[in-house]
């Protein structure tokens, strides 16, 4: 009997939770029913899962997966996503990877000599996180608003060709961005001038 173990595999061998076992078996069930998904889902597995509420009464599903599966997961995110929105009854999804930040004053081992690595700063983390968020869309700008009381806002400019799809999920990513870097962002889409 195959259970949906398989699909988690958590830092340090820790016991997943209850939302974490149960998106990890949604995943098992959508590799076994699905026959497109089959091949794609048969190697992959998350790290962990996060509900967060959202507003209104609706909450969003974060699934976090291995930064070096990110990859084959963007091949079938949309109906990866599409599929795990049905399951969780009207829950938005979003797929993010799992990174690590180093600390401005790291240290290589003695052997390995060099500056800290440019994708493992915090400014380079938040940026992809902010791209994981809103895949497959495209950002086609970004501004950063200052306010007279000091406080900033990431202002970002989405695809308009995605417009349709995405229009009801930016309060969800706004959420999602402000909870997992705890920084103040607005999603638009640019308006076309006359």
């Amino acid at each position: 009997m195959l259970t949906g173990r398989q699909k988690i595999v958590k830092a340090g061998g820790a016991v997943p939770d209850e939302l974490e076992a149960q998106v990890a078996q949604e995943l098992l069930n959508l590799e076994m029913t699905a026959k497109e998904l089959k091949a794609d889902l048969q190697d992959l597995h998350i790290a962990a899962a996060k509900e967060i509420d959202v507003g209104g009464g609706r909450k969003a599903i974060i699934i976090f997966v291995p930064f070096r599966q990110l990859k084959d997961f963007h091949k079938i995110q949309s109906r990866l996503v599409r599929e795990l929105e049905k399951k969780f009854s009207g829950r938005h999804v979003v797929i993010v990877a799992q990174r690590t930040i180093l600390p401005k004053n790291f240290n290589r081992k003695a052997g390995n000599n060099g500056p800290r690595p440019r994708s493992r700063t915090l400014t380079h983390v938040h940026e992809q996180i902010l791209e994981d968020i809103v895949y497959p869309t495209e950002i086609v700008g970004k501004r950063i608003r200052h306010k007279v009381d000091g406080s900033k806002t990431l202002k970002v400019y989405l695809d308009p060709k995605d417009q349709v799809n995405v229009e009801t999920k930016l309060d969800t990513f706004t959420t999602i961005y402000n909870s997992l870097t705890h920084k103040d962002v607005a999603f638009e889409f640019p308006v076309e001038n006359p």
